[in-house]
């Protein structure tokens, strides 16, 4: 079975690239299309872009992420490959409506992680493959979780299009099989003091932390702090919230963003203050 490592721009996953030499490497990258957030690097913008195929603004996570996966495919001397999916603009506005989504609807994820990596492997493959995924060994709950969700064959099916009507009006929707998980560190007892060690001194810049710097499963006391580090991407929330009217569905419940930014302007919050628990993650 062709094997593949998926990556998100930490520690952990290119540990992984790093140290399981796959068949492919892939990144999903998400994007915005809000000049406020524009990615400063001119070249490596452009670059991006080619990379995607498609116009890279900016990303609503640290910029960092985009000199990671640029650096690791240079350290391990393997092709990473890029996909994205609709911008997080577009993946929230829909028709007349906006849609946030938030801990009990995080199809942020499917939009903007999955569905990218899925059409990367409908384009280039016919059967399923074995999909690495970075869970450590403190992690098994995660896996199983996962586990949970496949098929008999422990493959995890996704939801496509797989033909059409037989008037041909209408798409007829199946399950495809295209991932078998697995989770390479739980198998070798891998911890993560394991991988912030072997990460010392390596060609390697990683972000403070990963995933979105308005992500909804982040405490509202780092969120205060992101507000912070990164007043741009994090007024881009805000503005979310705003344009969706404050009655609506919030990121968080029973809070706003904006309010989260003004109300904790007292506390004095430092890097060390926070951990990769309190980061939050994609669900994958």
């Amino acid at each position: 079975m062709i094997t593949v490592n998926s990556l998100s721009g930490g520690q952990t996953s290119s540990y992984i690239a790093a140290n399981y030499k796959a068949d492919y490497n892939i990144f999903a990258l998400v994007r915005t299309s809000d000049t406020n957030c524009l990615f400063p690097d001119k070249k490596v913008r452009q670059m991006v872009s080619d990379k995607l195929n498609t116009d890279f603004v900016g990303t609503l996570e640290d910029d960092t992420i985009i000199y990671t996966m640029l650096d690791l495919e240079q350290y391990i001397g393997s092709k990473i490959d890029w996909c994205t999916g609709k911008t997080f603009d577009e993946v929230i506005n829909r028709s007349d409506k906006k849609y946030l989504p938030n801990v009990t609807q995080r199809f942020c994820t499917q939009y903007m992680k999955l569905e990218p990596i899925f059409n990367w492997w409908k384009l280039n493959f016919d059967n399923p493959v074995e999909m690495r995924i970075g869970f450590r060994a403190n992690e098994q709950r995660r896996a199983k979780n996962m586990y949970e969700k496949t098929n008999a064959d422990g493959i995890l099916t996704h939801k496509d299009i797989i033909g059409k009507s037989k008037t041909g009006n209408r798409n007829k929707w199946g399950d495809i099989a295209w991932q078998k998980p697995t989770f390479p560190l739980i198998t070798d007892n891998i911890y993560k003091d394991n991988i912030v060690k072997y990460w010392e001194n390596k060609p390697v810049r990683f972000a403070y932390m990963n995933n979105c710097v308005g992500c909804f499963h982040r405490n509202e006391i780092l969120l205060k702090h992101m507000s912070n580090r990164h007043p741009n991407k994090y007024q881009w929330f805000v503005d979310q919230e705003k344009d969706a009217g404050y009655g609506a569905i919030t990121f968080k419940n029973g809070t706003t963003y904006e309010k989260i930014r003004n109300n904790l302007k007292q506390i004095s919050l430092f890097d060390d203050d926070f951990n990769e628990c309190d980061s939050g993650y994609c669900g994958l």
